[in-house]
């Protein structure tokens, strides 16, 4: 009976040990958190081995990030491979349904990231254009005619709209001697050239009466215009001047306005035909319908290629430029190291604790060795 206690005592023993002596182990990892001293001598073993080391731990964990965890092959084979890029298409074609969906008109979308109103950027721009243009234009063709230098179907669409150029001339001036401002022209006229006729000018007032001679001549005007060969001697007339107006140089037709008001009507007709203000009323999805299928089947796709190449090509410059070994080693060296044990004990502590289980069993087979040995020697 003595012999058997005497095994179980050696055993007990043997696994306190080992278990305190693990337990101690892993505690001087960490502790204690700064230098013990006894007046000036310093306890050995203290601060604890990691904030001893804290520095190179810092740097080592630095190195460690940048050469084996974080690195440009990685992160290639992570993020820049073929089924992100395919997903990331995929994301950015169903978030454009938003913009090409949406029923608020383009100035709300504007004022919503507070970006201004391009309308004075653009129409400046515009302005600033037409002068540029109009100057080169003007050089470049002010030697040559009009015949050989405009495209040979607005040629053919101008030679058409000399009948209604002439269809327009005469309706107007149907308007014009119909109503009572044409009469009373018609009236003066009448009268200003009896007054230089003199005998024959009164002749022909006693002949007419108190009949006023613009009531007779009014409706023979009218019916002058109205007369279909009125129409074709006016036409022929218009196209005559037309085919020699073809032979002109542009530096002649430039002649007939001034440069600066050419520019204005220029710059006016362009704006109305464009019309910024009202686009930026009108929904955006409307405003960008014409380039949704541009957008979407193009633009997304081949900007996330590109984004793509770009940075399988820049990833290793870009994490140089990033230091993320000196980003760890600032993060690690500025822990407190109360926040540090924490860390590596919540990653590491069923481990530890194993390694703790481990030293008493091995300090409890150690001791039953020794008893035996013990028994042995003794016997």
């Amino acid at each position: 009976m003595g012999t058997f206690w005497t095994l179980i005592m050696m055993i007990v023993i043997g696994a306190a040990i080992g278990g305190v002596t693990n337990s101690l182990a892993i505690k001087m990892l960490f502790r204690p958190y700064k230098a013990v001293f006894i007046g000036r001598w310093r306890v050995p073993f203290t601060p604890g081995l990691i904030p001893k080391r804290r520095e190179e731990l810092a740097r080592q964990l630095g190195l460690m990030v940048v050469n084996h965890l974080l690195t440009a092959e990685s992160l290639k084979n992570r993020f820049l491979n073929d089924k992100q890029e395919e997903a990331l298409t995929g994301w950015l074609q169903q978030k454009s349904d938003r913009i090409f969906k949406s029923e608020e008109p383009v100035q709300a979308w504007l004022d919503r990231f507070d970006i201004d109103s391009p309308v004075p950027y653009v129409e400046k721009s515009m302005d600033t254009w037409i002068e540029s243009q109009y100057e080169t234009v003007k050089e470049r063709y002010k030697t040559k005619t009009i015949r050989e230098t405009l495209p040979n179907r607005w040629i053919v669409r101008l030679d058409g709209k000399v009948d209604v150029v002439t269809y327009y001339i005469l309706d107007k001036g149907i308007e014009y001697f119909s109503s009572e401002e044409g009469k009373d022209r018609v009236r003066i006229m009448i009268e200003d050239f009896l007054k230089t006729r003199g005998t024959l000018g009164s002749m022909i007032q006693m002949i007419m009466g108190n009949t006023s001679l613009a009531d007779k001549v009014q409706p023979e005007i009218i019916k002058f215009l109205k007369h279909e060969g009125t129409h074709k001697i006016l036409e022929q007339v218009l196209r005559k001047e037309w085919e020699t107006v073809k032979d002109w140089q542009w530096d002649r037709a430039f002649s007939i306005v001034t440069d600066q008001d050419l520019i204005v009507r220029l710059q006016r007709l362009l704006k109305e035909r464009i019309n910024l203000h009202e686009w930026l009323e009108r929904p955006l999805g409307q405003a960008t319908a014409p380039l949704e299928e541009g957008i979407v089947q193009g633009l997304i796709p081949k900007m996330v290629g590109l984004t793509r190449g770009m940075l399988l090509e820049k990833v290793e410059q870009l994490l140089s430029k990033m230091e993320l070994q000196e980003i760890v080693r600032e993060q690690v060296d500025s822990f407190e190291i109360s926040r540090l044990e924490d860390l590596i004990l919540g990653i590491s502590r069923r481990e530890f604790k194993m390694i703790t289980y481990l030293g008493a069993v091995l300090g409890g087979i150690i001791g039953l060795l020794q008893g035996i040995l013990v028994l042995f020697v003794i016997v």
